[in-house]
C-alpha cells in the first residue's frame, strides 16, 4: 500500500447528492449536521426502519432510486467492550453485510466518490505508539474486539479493490475514539467515555460515595469530538486520493484513571474512584500517528474537557428520551 499523501484540491459541488448511511447515529449525524452548514443542500439519508443495510436487495434498490454522487459511509454495528465481546458473531457479520452491500451498490450506480469509516480498532494490539497507517495487517489484534476489526479491515480492502478494479475515487478514514452529541449512554453497551458520563452522573444524583472503574485504570486511549470528525470527513473528500487509509484523530491521549478523574470534574462528582482490576484492560495504549492528516492542512480543534462538557450538556438535555433506554 502507498505511503504517499495524495491531495485532490477537488471542492465537491454544494449541490451534489451526498448519500449519508447511518445519519441517525453519532458520527452520521455529526456529518449531516457539517454538511449542511456547509452548503450542501441535496442530502440523502434513510433510517434503519426505512432501509435495513443488511438487506442487499433493498440497499441496491434504494442506491439506484437515489442515485447519488457521492456516498459516505458511517452505518455500521457498534459497542463497546462488553458489546464486542459478548456478540463477535453479529458484530463480524452485521459490519460486513452493510459495507459489502453499500459498496457493492455503490459500483453498479458507478458512483465515483465514496469515503469509507472504519476505526482504530484495525490496528494490531501491540502496534508501535503512535500508530501509523502502515501498522495495518502487522501483528494480531486485541481479542476482545477482533471480528469488529476485521470487518472494518474488509471495508478498507474494498475501497482499494473498487479503486483498483473500477478507477474509482474512493477513500477509507479511521478515526479515534469518539464521542460528542448524540453519544450512546447505555449503561451496559457504550464504550468508556459516554459510559463515564452517565455512572458519575447518576452517582451524584444518587449520593454515591464511590464509583468503581473497570481495569487497572492504566491504559492510555484517545478521543476525538465528533463534530472534529465531520469537518474532517469533507476535509478528506476535497483533499485526499489515496488507497491507504488514512488516520483520524488528535495526536494526544490520556489515561483511563484521569479521564474519570476529568469526567467526574465536569459532571461535579466528587466521590472515591476506585479500580476494579479483575476487569479487562483492552489494549494497554492506542494513540494515532495523525502526521499524514496534519500535513494536508487538518487537525483536530475541540479540547477533551470542552468536548465532555459539551456532551454532558447533550446528556442532560435529552435524560428523558435516554431513560427510556
Amino acid at each position: 500500500m502507498s505511503k504517499t499523501n495524495t491531495p485532490t484540491s477537488h471542492a465537491l459541488d454544494r449541490a451534489s447528492r451526498v448519500y449519508v448511511a447511518g445519519h441517525r447515529g453519532l458520527v452520521g449525524s455529526a456529518i449531516w449536521r457539517h454538511l449542511a452548514d456547509s452548503g450542501f443542500d441535496n442530502l440523502v439519508g434513510a433510517t434503519s426502519a426505512e432501509l435495513d443495510l443488511t438487506d442487499r436487495e433493498r440497499v441496491f434498490e434504494f442506491m439506484h432510486e437515489t442515485r447519488p454522487d457521492v456516498v459516505i459511509d458511517a452505518a455500521a454495528r457498534v459497542g463497546g467492550i462488553v458489546a464486542n465481546n459478548s456478540f463477535p458473531a453479529e458484530f463480524l457479520s452485521e459490519n460486513l453485510q452493510i459495507q459489502v452491500n453499500l459498496m457493492d451498490a455503490a459500483n453498479a450506480e458507478s458512483v465515483d466518490r465514496l469515503l469509507f469509516l472504519g476505526s482504530s480498532c484495525i490496528y494490531p494490539k501491540f502496534a508501535a505508539q503512535p500508530i501509523a497507517e502502515s501498522s495495518l495487517l502487522t501483528g494480531a489484534l486485541e481479542p476482545t474486539n477482533d471480528a469488529y476489526a476485521i470487518a472494518k479491515i474488509a471495508g478498507i480492502m474494498q475501497v482499494q479493490a473498487s479503486r483498483r478494479q473500477y478507477g474509482r475515487k474512493w477513500i477509507s478514514a479511521m478515526p479515534t475514539n469518539l464521542y460528542g452529541p448524540g453519544d450512546n449512554f447505555h449503561p451496559e453497551n457504550s464504550h468508556v467515555l459516554p459510559a463515564l458520563i452517565r455512572r458519575l452522573h447518576e452517582a451524584k444524583v444518587h449520593g454515591s460515595p464511590e464509583v468503581v472503574i473497570w481495569g487497572t485504570g492504566t491504559p492510555l486511549r484517545e478521543f476525538l469530538y465528533v463534530e472534529d470528525l465531520a469537518e474532517a470527513c469533507l476535509f478528506l473528500l476535497e483533499n485526499y486520493d489515496s488507497p491507504e487509509t488514512i488516520n483520524v484523530g488528535v495526536g494526544s491521549d490520556i489515561s483511563i484513571a484521569d479521564l474519570a478523574a476529568l469526567v467526574a470534574r465536569v459532571v461535579g462528582y466528587t466521590g472515591r474512584l476506585t479500580q476494579d482490576v479483575s476487569k479487562p484492560d483492552g489494549t494497554p495504549r492506542k494513540l494515532l500517528d495523525v502526521s499524514r492528516i496534519n500535513g494536508l492542512g487538518w487537525s483536530a480543534k475541540t479540547s477533551l474537557e470542552a468536548g465532555v462538557t459539551a456532551s454532558y450538556e447533550w446528556y442532560l438535555d435529552h435524560l428523558d428520551a435516554l431513560r427510556a433506554k
